[in-house]
């Protein structure tokens, strides 16, 4: 439409500097030392959703850090949409490696460079730089309800029990999700789903504090060593997950949806040097995007103990530790796993050694069925911007509360993701094509518009 067009072009300007604003706010839910930061960013997205229309815009405390709700009532008669987003972001570490300031964005070749830029503080700002949009030139043709949470990052903690109080509220015909990858803006793609998480930290303690390793090396059990092997064997020659009853629920897709699958675009020499690996790794029998998508997974995400200053010094750790992830897939159960890859260590753990795990956070997978009003408005709203219909996809990553959603508000969710794969989320310079943030502004309402015309389909 070309009101949401020349709206675009007057205030892209404006766009950017408002979401830089935003990107200032150091607002990581991991630390606790920006719990001051955490509520000023809540604030400023208030403040920019009362900006852009909503007829009601405020903050909910939780148990853990605040929620953002807010609502623009258009008429009884027409459809309800939830957006849902986070403005919380993930710690900088190692910030050595950042080319400038995480927290000062930084505007270079068509980007924007900042912690949270894609992931998500650009993506659901685009939704409220629509719905100012729809506002200011009168062309909202649904029901919005907005609910941009803090506290992704850390497995959405307390949003399940404030969706189920508030689940009144929260009613919609649908959720929308800007929290995804597309290929690119000239092959654009769908994630029609998402997989589960189940993440445990272990800690193997052998002596009761540090010793010698000349004095005692080779008659004292090393904590490293042990959890090193007990890792080593958590996958098998295969590189499949090596855990009893791990793939026990997996949905297994047809093959006729792989095949649907295969029709994306993959380049191999650029996924290498775009992840910088001399060669690929993964579950034999499956091609990258399947390994990526529809099979489960198991990763060490950190490993430490003993010495790691510089120099030597030559001691037998007392403690060694990991972090470990899972991704899941349709029909697996996170708690289950969870329980699973606990009982699993203990089990193999020598009896010289004690070992505690401690679950983190987790969550359940989600697909979207594609014959869904949603996913067949977001491909329209795709079209009509790009000028091609987008590829279907399964995403690597996990967004755990949108299976609450769907058990609490019966409500499915479809992803209308502006990211690209090297947006280098959860690492150092981290970006956002703003090519990317403006084309998104101009997509949703459309997706608002052909989703208002499927339901009365």
């Amino acid at each position: 439409m070309k009101r949401w067009q020349d709206y675009i072009s007057t205030h892209q300007h404006r766009f950017v500097d408002e979401l830089c604003h935003l990107l200032r706010i150091p607002s990581i839910s991991t630390d606790a030392s920006h719990q001051q930061d955490i509520q000023q960013c809540a604030e400023r997205v208030r403040q920019y959703l009362e900006d852009a229309g909503a007829d009601v815009a405020k903050i909910f405390p939780t148990a853990g850090h605040p929620v953002v709700y807010a609502e623009k009532h258009v008429g009884d008669h027409l459809p309800t949409v939830l957006v849902y987003g986070h403005y919380d972001v993930q710690p900088v570490d190692p910030v050595e490696l950042w080319h400038h300031d995480p927290f000062d964005p930084l505007i270079r070749d068509g980007r924007i460079y900042a912690r949270g830029a894609s992931d998500d503080k650009g993506q659901f700002f685009m939704h409220v730089k629509a719905l100012e949009m729809m506002t200011r030139t009168a062309t909202l043709p649904v029901n919005l309800k907005f609910i941009i949470e803090g506290e992704e990052e850390i497995g959405s903690t307390h949003l399940a029990t404030f969706v189920q109080q508030h689940r009144d509220m929260l009613r919609a015909d649908v959720v929308l999700v800007s929290d995804t990858a597309m290929i690119s803006l000239q092959q654009p793609s769908i994630d029609v789903g998402v997989r589960g998480l189940s993440y445990v930290q272990v800690e193997v303690s052998g002596p009761d504090h540090d010793l010698h390793s000349g004095v005692y090396g080779g008659a004292v059990p090393n904590p490293a060593t042990i959890l090193c092997q007990m890792i080593a064997s958590l996958h098998d020659a295969n590189n499949r997950v090596n855990i009893p009853g791990f793939y026990d629920d997996v949905d297994i897709i047809s093959d006729q949806e792989r095949q649907l699958l295969a029709k994306a675009p993959f380049d191999l020499a650029q996924f290498k040097r775009e992840t910088g690996i001399l060669d690929i790794w993964g579950e034999a029998g499956y091609t990258v995007r399947e390994r990526i998508g529809i099979r489960p997974t198991l990763e060490i995400n950190g490993i430490w103990s003993g010495y790691t200053g510089e120099g030597a010094k030559t001691v037998l750790p007392a403690k060694a530790y990991a972090k470990i992830s899972c991704r899941l897939v349709p029909h697996q159960d996170h708690q289950k796993i969870t329980r699973l890859l606990i009982d699993h260590l203990k089990r193999i753990a020598p009896a010289c050694v004690r070992v505690e795990v401690k679950a983190l956070h987790g969550g359940d997978p989600y697909v979207l069925p594609m014959d869904h009003a949603a996913y067949r408005a977001a491909v329209r709203a795709m079209k009509a911007t790009l000028g091609k219909e987008p590829v279907p996809l399964r995403g690597g990553g996990s967004i755990p509360i949108t299976a609450v959603f769907q058990q609490i508000l019966g409500a499915h969710t479809v992803f209308l993701g502006f990211g690209l794969d090297d947006d280098c989320l959860h690492a150092p310079n981290e970006k956002f094509d703003l090519a990317n943030f403006l084309k998104g502004i101009e997509t949703i309402p459309y997706f608002h518009q052909f989703f208002a015309e499927e339901m009365r389909a």
